[in-house]
């Protein structure tokens, strides 16, 4: 394990997408046993970047996850806690090979990572309590369906009433001019 890395965010003002990207892991309950989900988020636009989910908790489904999201595009900046999963030479190599700045929590500061958090939050209480997901299969499908409605369906207050996708979009098309 390499040292954390400081946190980049505080007083940080994200002004755009790919400015700043969140990830995590939590576990997902299902009928019988658990699965984890990885997920990359952007902090601007509240946007699901990519996910994966594994039956372990292996690091190469969070490094398979990062280097498909990263073929698409790529932050300026990537937070995350201090787990092992983050700071582990592969992906401290793979971020550094992109060229992303690399920002981690305070030690015992749970709300440095509140936006991703609050997601996780989210899929829990709108997804998956409500349905018993019997085999991972079933859990992939319920999951994919919630990323897919909550991109581009739910609307968010802090970003005036319009869905992730449209912020990420309006951000993007901005930048583009």
């Amino acid at each position: 394990m390499l040292e954390p890395k400081p946190n980049l965010l505080r007083d940080l003002s994200i002004q755009e997408a790919d400015q700043v990207w969140g990830i995590d892991i939590t576990y997902i309950r299902m009928k019988r046993g658990f699965m984890y989900l990885f997920v990359i988020i952007d902090w601007y636009s509240r946007l699901i970047i990519d996910y994966e989910l594994s039956s372990t908790l292996d690091k190469g489904f969070v490094l398979t996850c990062l280097e498909r999201a990263f073929r698409q595009r790529k932050p300026g900046i990537l937070n995350s806690d201090q787990g092992g999963h983050f700071t582990n030479a592969d992906y401290i190599a793979l971020l550094q090979r992109n060229g992303i700045r690399i920002s981690m929590d305070g030690k015992g500061r749970a709300t440095d990572n509140a936006i991703t958090e609050r997601f996780f939050r989210t899929l829990k209480y709108e997804c998956i309590f409500l349905n018993e997901f019997p085999t991972p299969r079933d859990l992939r499908h319920g999951i994919n369906d919630f990323m897919h409605k909550y991109n581009t369906q739910r609307i968010h207050q802090s970003l005036d009433y319009i869905t992730p996708a449209e912020a990420y979009g309006l951000s993007v098309d901005k930048a583009a001019c």
